[in-house]
């Protein structure tokens, strides 16, 4: 299993925090594009690429809603060429980038015609654009393979138009294993329904981690970050009530009382009601003697990837930076 992380970008730090992780030895590195929070990602990304040789670099993720599904092709080829082959568009409905700009997820029917559409312009196709033919001009100058589109997941329709359309799938579900056994059988029956092979799609989590041998500073850490993720099982269209007694009231919750302006931040209000037995099955956190089988456990589902979030926007930069160092040094060769 390889292990990946998500970083905020940032103006004039982006190439460092790139460089960082790949001397770190982790697999990929995608930022979160969230234009009210971050800089504009793929301008950052493509110093990213500028400034490093093996490292995979994406998106974690972008949405519809933001860009017209041409523009997002355009720059998730750039990318790969700039960065040699190295891209990946990681894309879901959209949360905190539209919720900055008074708008919620793209439904889900939209999502898939987006879907389509991205596939076809990446593999250099004509797209029917409502009776316009229309397709990326420069592709065939491009001469790159084509950009992997990555889908993040959380609910079951998602998951089943992921596996008819994406390369690959990256569950937004927590580190519940049950869960993402169940996730996992999801995408490969709908695989195998769309005639696909389901060896061909390839399948990830995100994980909100933070290893430290101080288990309260950890939980402390992750918290803001983790209820981003959780959010999303509140997401219209989701059924809390269906779920695990401990996650349907957390995404009860935080369907409520999730607040924008509190996002990934482990001070909201929203992030602290979230108790520590939840944290505790949601993230892994705590010391790398009890974090590592977790993730073991995680690469023994089948998963392909991992890609963590190493923390809340607001979460002390020692306890950030430390876990970091064990996840790459430890975590990351042991599950490879």
């Amino acid at each position: 299993m390889k292990l990946g992380i998500l970083l905020f970008p940032s103006p004039g730090g982006s190439a460092a925090l790139a460089r960082m992780a790949e001397t770190m030895g982790f697999d990929s590195m995608v930022f979160a594009d969230t234009q009210n929070l971050t800089p504009e990602v793929w301008g950052q990304l493509m110093l990213a690429a500028r400034d490093t040789e093996r490292i995979e670099l994406g998106t974690g993720v972008t949405n519809p809603g933001t860009r017209d599904v041409a523009v997002t092709a355009s720059a998730a080829l750039a990318l790969q060429v700039e960065s040699r082959g190295r891209a990946v568009c990681g894309i879901g409905r959209g949360d905190s980038s539209l919720g900055k700009i008074g708008r919620g997820p793209v439904p889900v029917a939209d999502f898939e015609v987006y879907l389509r559409r991205l596939q076809g312009y990446l593999r250099g196709e004509v797209v029917d654009r409502d009776g316009t033919p229309s397709r990326i001009e420069w592709w065939a100058d491009a001469a790159v393979p084509k950009v992997p589109v990555e889908v993040a997941a959380t609910g079951r329709r998602v998951i089943e138009l992921a596996a008819r359309h994406a390369d690959r799938i990256v569950f937004a579900m927590g580190a519940d294993e049950e869960r993402l056994a169940r996730a996992i059988e999801t995408a490969r029956r709908a695989a195998r329904e769309a005639g696909r092979d389901p060896d061909d799609l390839a399948l990830g989590a995100w994980v909100n981690a933070v290893v430290h041998p101080d288990l309260a500073a950890a939980r402390d850490a992750v918290r803001g970050g983790l209820s981003v993720f959780a959010h999303f099982s509140g997401f219209e269209g989701m059924k809390p009530e269906a779920m695990a007694p401990g996650l349907r009231e957390a995404a009860l919750h935080l369907r409520e009382r999730y607040d924008m302006a509190g996002h990934a931040l482990a001070s909201s209000s929203h992030a602290r009601a979230l108790d520590d037995d939840f944290v505790d099955r949601f993230g892994i956190v705590g010391p790398v003697e009890s974090a590592l089988p977790r993730f073991e456990r995680l690469a023994a589902l089948g998963l392909d990837f991992c890609r963590v979030v190493p923390g809340s926007r607001d979460a002390p930069m020692d306890v950030v930076s430390s876990s970091l160092v064990t996840l790459a040094s430890v975590v990351r060769p042991a599950v490879a």
